[in-house]
């Protein structure tokens, strides 16, 4: 595998970025992750304009689009085409002193791509007792600050499931940690809203713009009454969810379901007519 760093390829052995780097030290940086299928990106300039403004709200300058697109095209002329790839686009503050304040260097640009499988049809998720603080101020930015997530998927993990959900700090239902989440209530389907500091995922938006799926409040409990629940994420696209893990209880559910099936159906429909949706 060959990664793009700062105007330079090199193979992933060999990529290196400075240990005074800000994304480093102290999470200070964003990040984009792309499905890439044959050797074709999926919705990049969703991708490209989410990561502008996840540097926006850090504080960081705009990511320079010429050279992105450069950089990604680099490096999927070195990947070829496997039929499936996750390319991971990381943006951040650059050589930095020691410490919260940034410096005067430029930020730090790393582009890579690695081959992948696909993600199983069905998964278990696992609620988690930590909060979203979705008046941080981080809330809704794609941050490469991931250690609350790095702990939640372990503990998800340790109880026998994939992905880890987790609530605001109004416990309502807010995202996983590397997924938006959807869920149907007496016939309706419905995701958490922004409000709840939940990333504005990529996929979600385009269930939101091709399906009946509707925005909603909804209390963390309502996964133990859900009739069906699914994820979506970049590289999963929609997931069906077959069991919830929560306070030491575990509820089956009958994956996929109807509606589930639909929107994945649906999904795969639209995305296989343009990759610029």
């Amino acid at each position: 595998m060959l990664i793009w760093v700062n105007g330079e390829m090199s193979p992933a052995a060999e990529a290196t970025v400075s240990v005074l780097d800000h994304g480093l030290t102290v999470g200070d940086g964003v990040f984009e992750t792309t499905k890439v299928v044959n050797g074709v990106p999926f919705a990049m300039e969703r991708h490209i304009a989410r990561l502008a403004r996840s540097a926006a709200g850090l504080g960081l300058p705009a990511p320079d689009g010429t050279l992105l697109r450069k950089a990604i095209a680099e490096v999927l002329d070195a990947l070829g085409s496997p039929p499936l790839a996750r390319m991971r686009i990381t943006y951040t503050g650059g050589v930095s002193p020691l410490g919260s304040a940034r410096g005067d260097s430029s930020p730090t640009l790393v582009v890579a791509c690695v081959p992948v499988e696909p993600y199983p049809a069905t998964t278990a998720i696992a609620t988690v007792p930590w909060r979203r603080n979705e008046r941080g101020a981080t809330a809704g930015l794609k941050s490469t600050s991931y250690a609350e997530n790095v702990i939640a998927l372990e503990r998800a993990h340790s109880l026998g499931a994939s992905e880890a959900i987790v609530a605001d700090t109004q416990d309502r239902l807010c995202e996983g940690t590397g997924s938006n989440i959807f869920v149907v209530v007496d016939g309706k389907l419905l995701t958490p809203s922004l409000a709840t500091g939940c990333l504005a995922g990529v996929t979600r938006a385009l269930v939101l713009e091709w399906t009946e799926a509707e925005e909603a409040e909804l209390d963390f409990d309502v996964l133990q009454r859900a009739e069906e629940i699914f994820l979506t994420s970049s590289v999963r696209d929609v997931q069906a969810v077959d069991a919830v893990i929560h306070d030491g209880e575990r509820r089956e559910l009958d994956a996929p379901g109807p509606v589930t099936r639909r929107v994945s159906e649906e999904f795969a429909r639209r995305s296989a007519e343009t990759t610029e949706p």
